[in-house]
Order: C-alpha cells, then sequence, then structure tokens
C-alpha cells in the first residue's frame, strides 16, 4: 500500500506532500492539474518493483537495475519525449525529486533525475525489497471491449497508448485463482454481478462476455460502458489481482457514465474497498464525490477510512494540494466553479 508520496518539482508541481489513508482515497481537481500525474507516478515506481520481484523473487534489488526500472516504467507509463520532461519547466535546468513511501519501508524508493536525463535516474539510498504485488491501474475507458489482442498489437507495434493500458490487460486475462467462488471472493463479487444482471466470463477465443441466466452470453461491445467498468472489477476481484492489501488507481471513473451508473460504481468502489484493497481515485466529479459522501454515512461503511486531496493553481503558475480527512477539508466548490459560472451566465440570457 502507499503511504506516502512527496514530489519537487515534478511536472506542474513545484512542491507537494500527499499522505493516505489506507482506504479511499479521492484527489479532485479541475482538467489540466495534474490529478492523473498524482496517480501515475507512485503506480509506475510501485509496479517497475512487483515486475522485477515476480522476475527475481530470491534476489535483493540491486541499485543499477531498480535505477534502470523506474526510469523505463516512468517513460512508458507517462510517454514523455525523454524523462526529464516531467520535471517542471523552469528557466534554465530544474531538478526533479520524488519519494514513493510504501507499507513494507524496504520497498519505499527515494530517487530524482534533472529536466536534462535521457534515461536515468539517481535513487537515495538503498533498496531492501522489491514490492510483494502489483498494484492495478484503471484509465479513463474501460479495457474489456479492447482486450482482445491487444497485449499481442501492443508488444509488436508502436502504440499512442501509455503502459497502464497493457499493464491493466495483462492483469485482466490473468487465470481465475482455484476458488473463485470462496465466501471472501463472492461478497465482493455477487453484488457486482448483481448489478451487471449476469456473469463476466473469458472465453477461449480471448472476448469477454456477460453471461445472463438462460440465455447466450453478449459480447461485451453491446454492454453498457458503466457495467463494463463493473466488469473490470469482478475480473480483477475474481482472479486475485483486487485482494486484502492491494493498490488500485482509477483515473476519473465516472468519465462516459450517466449519474445513474456513477452511482453503482461508487457503491462498488467502497465495496472492494471495504475489503481490504486501497484505491486512489482522481475526479473532477462534484456528483461523485458527493455520492461518496452519501455512502460513507451509512452503517455499512462505517469506520472506512478516508482521506482528500484538493488540486488548485497557485500564484506562481504551479499546482498546490490541499488534504485532510473530510470532503469539507478540501473545499470540493471548487467543482462548482463553472457550473455556477453557467448558472449565471444562463440567468442573465434570461433577464435580457
Amino acid at each position: 500500500m502507499l503511504r506516502r508520496l512527496e514530489v519537487t518539482n515534478f511536472t506542474a508541481f513545484g512542491r507537494a506532500e500527499l499522505r493516505f489513508s489506507t482506504g479511499l482515497n479521492v484527489i479532485v481537481g479541475e482538467n489540466g492539474l495534474g490529478k492523473s500525474h498524482l496517480l501515475k507516478l507512485p503506480y509506475a515506481v510501485m509496479a517497475a518493483s512487483a515486475e522485477e520481484g515476480r522476475k527475481r523473487p530470491a534476489r535483493a534489488p540491486a541499485g543499477r537495475l531498480v535505477r534502470a526500472r523506474i526510469a523505463e516504467k516512468l517513460v512508458n507509463v507517462f510517454r514523455p519525449e525523454f524523462l526529464g520532461r516531467l520535471a517542471r519547466r523552469r528557466r534554465g535546468r530544474s531538478k526533479c525529486e520524488a519519494v514513493v513511501e510504501l507499507a513494507d519501508p524496504g520497498a519505499s524508493v527515494r530517487f530524482g533525475f534533472s529536466s536534462a536525463s535521457k534515461t536515468d535516474v539517481a535513487v537515495r539510498g538503498d533498496v531492501a525489497a522489491w514490492c510483494d504485488r502489483p498494484p492495478v491501474f484503471l484509465p479513463t475507458r474501460e479495457l474489456m471491449t479492447l482486450y482482445p489482442g491487444f497485449i499481442s498489437l501492443y508488444d509488436t507495434r508502436k502504440l499512442e497508448f501509455d503502459e497502464t493500458w497493457r499493464d491493466t490487460c495483462v492483469l485482466l486475462g490473468d487465470a481465475e485463482i482455484k476458488d473463485p467462488r470462496s465466501s471472501e471472493i463472492q461478497e465482493l463479487v455477487e453484488p457486482l454481478e448483481e448489478r451487471m444482471g449476469g456473469q463476466l466470463v473469458l472465453e477461449a477465443n480471448g472476448r469477454f462476455y456477460l453471461k445472463r441466466q438462460g440465455a447466450r452470453g453478449m459480447e461485451m461491445h453491446l454492454v453498457a460502458e458503466g457495467w463494463r467498468k463493473l466488469g473490470m472489477l469482478a475480473r480483477l476481484v475474481m482472479n486475485g489481482s483486487l485482494r486484502k492489501g492491494g493498490c488500485l488507481f482509477w483515473d476519473e471513473p465516472e468519465a462516459n457514465l450517466n449519474p445513474k451508473l456513477i452511482r453503482e460504481v461508487a457503491r462498488a468502489i467502497l465495496g472492494v474497498c471495504r475489503s481490504g484493497v486501497q484505491i486512489i481515485v482522481a475526479t473532477h466529479s462534484l456528483f461523485l464525490l458527493r455520492e461518496f459522501e452519501i455512502l460513507l454515512g451509512k452503517s455499512e461503511f462505517e469506520g472506512l477510512e478516508q482521506r482528500y486531496f484538493s488540486l488548485r493553481r497557485d500564484g506562481g503558475g504551479g499546482v498546490e494540494v490541499s488534504q485532510g480527512g473530510a470532503v469539507d477539508d478540501i473545499d470540493p466548490l471548487i467543482l462548482l466553479e463553472e457550473e455556477l459560472a453557467q448558472s449565471d451566465r444562463f440567468m442573465e440570457e434570461l433577464n435580457e
């Protein structure tokens, strides 16, 4: 799990320190303020570590390998022309520093690179352990319909998708664990299947289908996008990618959904979170934020840890972060500014 993220001169951020809860974490702000960057940076570091740990479980991390894998993963996830482009743009050279502090102190990483760096990072101190499990990253669109053939295509062709898409498709394709209908998993999956109206199945042809009782499987292309997003959660729970102690990053889960489906996704997120999965969401939807607030007031989610982060522009052209343990700590009305401005314009037109 992610405990703390600290950045200096990273993209739009002069300096920011975010401390995360073990439960629900929500980063809010307008488009263009760097919400996705605050998801992708810790994800890239954790994913690079977990990938190497899976290849070399018996070998302690070596400094040169740690540096190479972090740099490679950052470039593949952010897709800059070169690594130094992730340093905050200032006159002359600048230096980016980052700290990714994890629940396992031995796997925590402190590193930096300059604005002139091509593929090199400098790691401060020793990294004593690999991450024990890969994090999960869900992009703004669902991947169930994209899944067939995507991994092999990505590995053999130059595609303009960042590597989180490939990583998630790999996890979606993992086989279900031996007892996918155990009580612990059923408690999570059954509500998702009930909302989707069927069970998610990966057929031998490499395509996902939603199978409803007494009917043929429905191709995922024909299923509403909200149900496809719930389907990703269900699949990742059933194959063990999302389990207690894991970490899920989700970029704008509300994207392309109507309010009714946003409500379903919000409840699904909190259900998975309640099982012990740390979830970090980036959003600019006041509706989603308020839905979380409503649901967290119910007894079924009582005691779930939560943390909120608000992004806004500072006076120097950068972005500052405020944070707290409740929605009101971050002034969520910043998400309403444009809506309120539109209402004012509408009333002005009516009164003319």
